[in-house]
């Protein structure tokens, strides 16, 4: 699986797990599918996610584990 398959799969589960937060717990979680929401836009301008550098250091570290 490439890394932008599993961004975009991380960014729907947190919008689907804001949203229902917010439904059912409170409202403030909404704020977290905002923050969600800017984050894929901003990408999208400056071509830099934090999400994929992250995904890259894991692979990194399970690369020099094995």
């Amino acid at each position: 699986m490439n890394i932008e398959m599993t961004i975009r799969r991380i960014a729907g589960t947190f919008i689907l797990l804001s949203l229902a937060l917010g439904y059912f717990v409170t409202p403030w979680a909404y704020l977290f599918t905002a923050f969600v929401g800017v984050n894929l836009l901003q990408s999208s301008f400056t071509r830099w996610c934090l999400m994929e550098d992250i995904l890259r250091a894991i692979d990194r570290r399970r690369g020099a584990a094995h």
